[in-house]
C-alpha cells in the first residue's frame, strides 16, 4: 500500500460507501477538495458534513494514522486547518494541539483495484497499459491528448522564459539559443546551447550573409578546431577565428563536451554546426518571420539551405566522402519547427498579440505532420496512430512523463482503465 494509491481513491471517490469516523459519527464527504502538489495538507478546501454542520478546510492521507506524528504535522501550523484524517489503518488517536481527536476517518475500498493498480505499476512494457488498452474507447484518448499536447508545449514555454528571465527580455537571444539547442537533437542540445551562449548574437549578426565567418566562429567557439589541424579547410578557419577570438574576446567551449560515439555521420556535430552556421546567415530574416504572425507560413522556406561547399563532400574534417552534408531536409526542418519556433512563437504572441496563442498553436501542429521516432512508434505498435504533430507531441508527452514514470494513478487512460478492469 502507498499513499499515491490512497490519493487516487479519495480524490475520485472510489471508497465503499459507508463512511465513519473512528469515533463511530457518520459523515458526508460533499467535496474532496483540491489536490495539493507541494508542501503542506494533501487536499484544500475540502467539505465535510457531520451531523448538520458543514466543515471547510483541508484533508491529510495517511496509511497509517500514527504517520502524522512520524512526520512532525503536530509541530506544522499549515496543518492547524485538517478537517479530516483519511488513513488506509488507524494504529493511533491523533489529537490538535488543544487536546481535542483530529476527525479521522480509516477508508475502505475494494482490495481488486489495488491488485489492478499493481498490475499496472510493475509492467515492464514501455507501456504499463499494454495488454488493457485496448479496452478503453478511443475518444476518450483522443481527449486526453488534447490536454497531454498543450501541456507539453507549455513545459517548453517555461524553459523559453526562464531564459527571457536571464537575457532581460532579449526575445532574439533567446530565439537564438533554443534554435541552437534544437540542433543538438537531444545527444549534444547542451553544448549546442553553450556554445550560442559563449557566441553572443550580436556578433553572429554582425557577420551575417558571410558563411565562411560564420562557421570560423562557430566552429572555433565549438573547440573542434584544435583536433583537426592538419586538415587546410580546419586551418583556414582557424586563422580565421584566432582573429575573430581576439577582436571579440571569445571564449570556446571544451570539445570534451561533444558526444561522437554510437551517432550516425549525419548527426555528426561537425554536420549539425555546418547545417546552423548556413542557417545563421539567414538569421535576422527567420526571427522577423518568428514574431510576425501573418508571416508564419513562410518559416519552412528558410530551412531550405545547404551548407558550404566543404561540407557537401564531408561528415567530418580531413576525411572526403562522395555523398557528404546535406541540407535541412523536410523532416528535420519540421522537428525544429514542433520543438523550438512554435513554442517561441506561443510566448511571443502571449506577450505582444491579441489572437489566441493556444489556438494559433494547435493550428501549427495540426498542419504539421507526426513526428516518427521511438516514442512514436510504440504507440502505433498499439494501434493509437497520430495523423498530426498536435497528437504525435501528446503521445510523446504520455510516454515521457506517465508511462515511463509508472504514474499511471494521475493519468486519464490509467483511472479509466482501472474502471474497466475492475469490472472483469
Amino acid at each position: 500500500m502507498n499513499e499515491e494509491f490512497l490519493h487516487f481513491i479519495y480524490k475520485h471517490r472510489l471508497w465503499k460507501n459507508s463512511i465513519k469516523l473512528t469515533s463511530g459519527k457518520k459523515i458526508e464527504i460533499i467535496d474532496t477538495g483540491i489536490p495539493n502538489y507541494n508542501s503542506g495538507p494533501d487536499f484544500f478546501n475540502a467539505k465535510i458534513k457531520t451531523d448538520d454542520t458543514i466543515w471547510a478546510g483541508n484533508v491529510e492521507i495517511h496509511i497509517n494514522s500514527s504517520d502524522w506524528y512520524r512526520h512532525k504535522h503536530d509541530q506544522d501550523l499549515s496543518y492547524d486547518n485538517v478537517i479530516l484524517h483519511v488513513v488506509f489503518n488507524h494504529d493511533k488517536e491523533i489529537k490538535y494541539k488543544n487536546g481535542q481527536d483530529i476527525p479521522t476517518w480509516e477508508m475502505r475500498f475494494d482490495h481488486a483495484l489495488y491488485n489492478n493498480y499493481s498490475k499496472l505499476k510493475n509492467n515492464d512494457s514501455d507501456i504499463p497499459c499494454t495488454n488493457y488498452i485496448e479496452l478503453i474507447d478511443k475518444s476518450k484518448i483522443s481527449l486526453f491528448l488534447e490536454k497531454l499536447a498543450i501541456e507539453r508545449l507549455k513545459e517548453k514555454t517555461e524553459y523559453i522564459y526562464e531564459l527571457l528571465s536571464q537575457t532581460k527580455n532579449n526575445w532574439e537571444h533567446v530565439f537564438y539559443i533554443i534554435l541552437a539547442r534544437t540542433f543538438g537533437f537531444g545527444t549534444n542540445a547542451l553544448p549546442f546551447e553553450q556554445m550560442a551562449r559563449n557566441t553572443p548574437i550580436n556578433i553572429i549578426r554582425k557577420y551575417s550573409g558571410n558563411i565562411f565567418v560564420i562557421e570560423a566562429l562557430l566552429f572555433g567557439q565549438s573547440g573542434l578546431l584544435d583536433e583537426n589541424a592538419d586538415d587546410e579547410y580546419a586551418a583556414i578557419l582557424k586563422k580565421e577565428y584566432d582573429f575573430l577570438r581576439k577582436k571579440h574576446k571569445l571564449n570556446p567551449i571544451p570539445a570534451e563536451m561533444w558526444k561522437k560515439a554510437k551517432i550516425r555521420p549525419v548527426n555528426f556535430p561537425t554536420v549539425r554546426i555546418a547545417q546552423f552556421s548556413r542557417l545563421l546567415t539567414n538569421f535576422h530574416d527567420l526571427f522577423s518571420v518568428a514574431t510576425n504572425i501573418s508571416q508564419a507560413k513562410n518559416l519552412k522556406k528558410y530551412f531550405e539551405t545547404e551548407p558550404s561547399e566543404y561540407w557537401r563532400s564531408h561528415y567530418v574534417f580531413g576525411k572526403h566522402t562522395e555523398k557528404g552534408t546535406t541540407g535541412i531536409g523536410s523532416g528535420m526542418s519540421d522537428i525544429i519547427i514542433i520543438n523550438t519556433i512554435i513554442p517561441f512563437m506561443f510566448c511571443f504572441f502571449t506577450n505582444y498579440h491579441s489572437a489566441d496563442p493556444h489556438e494559433i498553436a494547435i493550428s501549427w501542429l495540426n498542419n504539421i505532420k507526426p513526428e516518427n521516432n521511438k516514442n512514436v512508434r510504440v504507440w502505433k505498435k498499439l494501434g493509437i496512430i497520430p495523423d498530426t504533430a498536435f497528437e504525435s507531441q501528446a503521445l510523446i508527452q504520455l510516454k515521457n512523463n506517465y508511462c515511463d514514470m509508472k504514474k499511471c494513478l494521475d493519468c486519464n487512460i490509467g483511472y479509466e482503465i482501472m474502471k474497466e478492469i475492475n469490472k472483469l
